[in-house]
This record gives C-alpha cells, sequence and structure tokens, in this order.
C-alpha cells in the first residue's frame, strides 16, 4: 500500500499476534502511516524483532513485547509496557487468535477454553486495560480481526468460529459504550488470504479453503487486510463505528 500521507504521525498502536503473517502485515501499514508500532507476540522474540527492524526502516519507532494476551496480568502489562515505551496508546488491533481443526466429538473442553481464552478473552481484556488511554487519545480506535468462518460456518472449527463470532457482538458492544466518548471500534474480517499458517491437525491448509471460492478468482493478500486497519485507523473513519469490513473477495456476501 503506497499513500503519500503519514496520517498517523504521533499515533501509537498495540498489535497483538504481530510477528506474522496479517499481524506483520498490519504492523508495517500502521507503520508506513507513521504511528509508533507495539509489536505483541507470545513467545517468539526473534520474529517479533524482525517485524521490528522493517517498522524501523520505514522511519517508525517499534517496540517488542512477549506476553499471553488471555491472561490478566499480562494483558495489562503490555498495555502499561506500550504507554511506557510510547507516552501513551491511541490504537489498539486484537489480532492474536488460535486457528485449529478438530470434530466436534474429539474437541476437547482444554481446546475450547485455549482457543476461547487467545481469540475472545484476550480481545476482552486487551480492551479493557486500553480503553483509559485510548479515551485520553485524541483518536481513539480499537479494530478487532475476525474470520470469514464467524459467517460461513465451517467444519471442524467449531471453537475457532465461535471465538470469531464472539468478536462481532464484542465488536458492537464496545461500539456503543466508547463511541460517545470518542473511541471507535471496528472490525475486519479476513478470509482466503494468502498466509504461511499451516494447520497442525492435518499438515496443510484448513480444511474450509479446500471448498470456498472468491470471485475475483484469486486469494487475497496480508497486505489488503492490513490496508482495511488503516483505514479504519485513519482520521476518515472516524464517523465509522461497530461495524464490520469484509475483504474475503467476496467469497461472502453479507
Amino acid at each position: 500500500m503506497n499513500i503519500d500521507t503519514r496520517e498517523l504521525d504521533g499515533h501509537i498502536a498495540l498489535v497483538t499476534g504481530a510477528s506474522r503473517n496479517i499481524g506483520r502485515a498490519i504492523a508495517l501499514a500502521l507503520a508506513d502511516a507513521g504511528a509508533s508500532i507495539a509489536i505483541v507476540a507470545r513467545l517468539d522474540r526473534a520474529a517479533a524483532e524482525a517485524v521490528a527492524r522493517e517498522v524501523e526502516a520505514k522511519g517508525a519507532r517499534a517496540t517488542v513485547l512477549l506476553g499471553d494476551v488471555a491472561k490478566e496480568a499480562d494483558a495489562s502489562r503490555l498495555v502499561e509496557q506500550t504507554v511506557g515505551a510510547f507516552g501513551g496508546l491511541s490504537l489498539l488491533v486484537n489480532n492474536a487468535a488460535i486457528r485449529r481443526e478438530a470434530p466436534i466429538e474429539t474437541l476437547s473442553l482444554e481446546d475450547w477454553r485455549e482457543v476461547m481464552g487467545v481469540t475472545l478473552d484476550g480481545a476482552f481484556l486487551m480492551s479493557r486495560a486500553a480503553i483509559p488511554h485510548l479515551l485520553a487519545a485524541t483518536q481513539g480506535g480499537i479494530v478487532n480481526i475476525g474470520g470469514l468462518t464467524a459467517y460461513t460456518g465451517a467444519l471442524h472449527r467449531a471453537h475457532v468460529i465461535t471465538a470469531k463470532a464472539g468478536l462481532d457482538g464484542l465488536t458492537k458492544a464496545l461500539a456503543h459504550e466508547l463511541g460517545p466518548r470518542g473511541v471507535t471500534v471496528n472490525l475486519v474480517s479476513p478470509g482466503m488470504i494468502n498466509t504461511s499458517r499451516i494447520h497442525a491437525s492435518t499438515g496443510g491448509e484448513p480444511t474450509h479453503h479446500s471448498t470456498t471460492r472468491t470471485l475475483v478468482g484469486r486469494r487475497g493478500t496480508p497486505e489488503e487486510v492490513a490496508a482495511a486497519v488503516r483505514y479504519f485507523a485513519g482520521p476518515m473513519a472516524r464517523f465509522v463505528t461497530g461495524q464490520t469490513l469484509h475483504v474475503n473477495g467476496g467469497a461472502f456476501l453479507p
């Protein structure tokens, strides 16, 4: 995405799950717009630091933070470390997620709770910790990253679909609470995106990728998802809140 503006100069963004794929692309797109970026990963410091170097190469500031967004103490610490590093926080991107497959008969409660914890509880915990700082920002916002199957359903993804569908509800609820106070909350829902994600349970791509087709005849890129996040973060979207933007090449038409 090449835009000759720095519409997010002076802004500070925290992006969870930012060490690879869509999260990495979001961090770089926001850096292109001039934002300072807190790159959050759960374990892979080396990958996160590689993204930080890419952010800094664009002339933006970066910090790398490790933590588990599903843990209340970690979520609070990640927000406070971002504020400590940059002096504030104006944008939270809840991208961290676990995407696994299992037939419902074999889906364990432990796996259900782990997926729900990172994807949905993590978005709640990070948002709650960030809200005081977003309210103090001149252009506060939250962008949640959903998913195509939350709207279409899919085989063997009951935990993932439920968590992502919950993000849709959380987005609307937070929009009602925070809109009157100047903070926008929106959701970007990617579908059929070319990433390096390989499914641990199958050794290949998610099952639904073999049966889902786009109208444009190709898959999307992480950068196209990131462009939607950049729009929601920017000054031209200040009258947009509680909305879902589907980035899926027409694979799902709401």
